[in-house]
Order: structure tokens, then sequence, then C-alpha cells
């Protein structure tokens, strides 16, 4: 059982709570503003159970963070327990040439209202708020837009970049998973040296103006679409950052 009260304290969010769109963007936002994305478990060797009773009390309790089958399966608890409708959906990423990553290589939400939402707090940098779930249609948050595209029997997240073109981030499709599902891919995302949580630290969230991420070397601020980058020297000086940005002490 999710406790609802300690994990709406955990996001800072002190809202209303009936299961409608408004509640879900503010719920979504605010859970993306207050807890990071990192991947900082792996590089220590601790073993990452698929497991939403260790998701949740790393993220509440312990105040932690979180890659995308942490982050989306706690959520999910959440919103279930404030009465929302949630499916767990399998979402195949990007590779670096464009082509599609594996089955389960990434878990995303549908929630359901008057009308389907997805929803994702475990992707890093994307969308803040919540998309309708509707192909053919372009939906803007502050200066960026995203949209659903159907290809295959699919449908493709894409966001529009800098010089107007469309990059795609993940496609998925509907058909209900359990988080059981996620578990061979889980412990492949944390031991095998192809995948890019095992070869360097990350740690980043939202910010209300844009992103803070703090990698190995350096930590990168962006505001209102301004990057800035400060070098990170030494061991001592990281974890001073993740002090200082992200409330973590490992």
């Amino acid at each position: 059982m999710v406790d609802t009260v300690a994990y709406l304290e955990r996001i800072g969010y002190s809202g209303p709570i009936v299961p409608n769109a408004d509640n879900l963007r503010a719920i979504h936002r605010a859970h993306l503003l207050a807890v990071p994305f990192e991947n900082l478990d792996i590089s220590l060797g601790r073993k990452i159970v698929c497991d939403e009773g260790a998701f949740l009390h790393k993220i509440v309790e312990q105040k932690r963070g979180g890659f995308c089958y942490q982050m989306n399966g706690a959520f999910a608890a959440l919103l279930r327990g404030l009465g929302f409708r949630v499916t767990l959906l399998s979402a195949r990423v990007n590779r670096e040439d464009g082509s599609p990553g594996p089955e389960f290589d990434h878990l995303a939400l549908r929630v359901d209202l008057e009308e389907p939402w997805l929803a994702d707090v475990g992707f890093g940098d994307s969308f803040v708020e919540p998309l309708r779930l509707q192909a053919g249609i372009e939906q803007p948050q502050g200066s960026r837009k995203f949209r659903l595209v159907y290809h295959h029997d699919a449908l493709f997240l894409e966001r529009d970049e800098s010089d107007g073109a469309w990059r795609g981030q993940y496609n998925f499709t509907l058909q209900p998973r359990s988080l059981e599902d996620f578990a061979p891919m889980c412990h492949y995302h944390q031991t095998s040296p192809e995948s890019p949580f095992t070869r360097k630290r990350v740690c980043t969230r939202a910010t209300p103006h844009g992103r803070i991420t703090l990698a190995d070397g350096k930590l990168v601020v962006t505001r209102n679409g301004k990057k800035t980058e400060l070098p990170i020297e030494s061991e001592d000086e990281w974890k001073a950052a993740l002090k200082k940005h992200f409330k973590i002490t490992l």
C-alpha cells in the first residue's frame, strides 16, 4: 500500500487530488521538479529489484530518485492510490542511429480519465506535463512541442528540435503490462556493459525554468533555453554538487 500523504509531501504537492486532467498535470509536474532521474545505485553495485514496495521506499522514504522502472513504477502506485486508472506500457527507446531498442526498454504510463493520457516521470529530459494519448496533434509545452504519430501499429513519441526537425524519443503499443514483465530489462540495464546506465553516472531533474544535470565531470544548468556547463574536477566536488542541488548523500 502506498502512503499517498507521505508521497505527496515528498514531491511538495499540496493541491487538489480528485482524479481529473488538471490535477494529473499538476502532480506530474511536481514529481518531475522534486524527484531526480538518476542511476547512482548502479555505479555503487546496489541491486535494483523490480518491486513496487522497493521503489516507494527509495523515492518516498530515502528521498532518492531512480530510472524509469523505479520512477514510473512508484508514480503509478501513487496515482492508483489517489483513484486514477493507470496502465503500464512497454516502450522501445530510440538508439543513437534512430533504430528502436528492445521491448521493455522503458516503462511509460497510460492514465484514463475522460480521455487517455500518456504520463512519464522517468525519461529524463522530456515532457513535463502528461500528453494527450492522441496521434496527429502537436502538443506545445513551453518552448517545446511534442507529438505522437502512428507507424506500423505503434505510437511514436517525437519532440521538435531547434532546427525544426522532429526527433523520435521512443515508441510503444497500448498493450497492458505488469511490473514483472520489466524485470529482465531492469536487470540488463544495471548489469550489461551495453546499457547506457552502466557507462556513466547521471542525476538530473527539471526546474521551473529548465533543467539541472550532474554527470561525471560536469554540472549542466539549462535556464530558459540557455545552457551553462561547470566543470566538476574531483569526487569531493561531485558529492558536494549532488548534495547541494539534489539533496542526496550517498
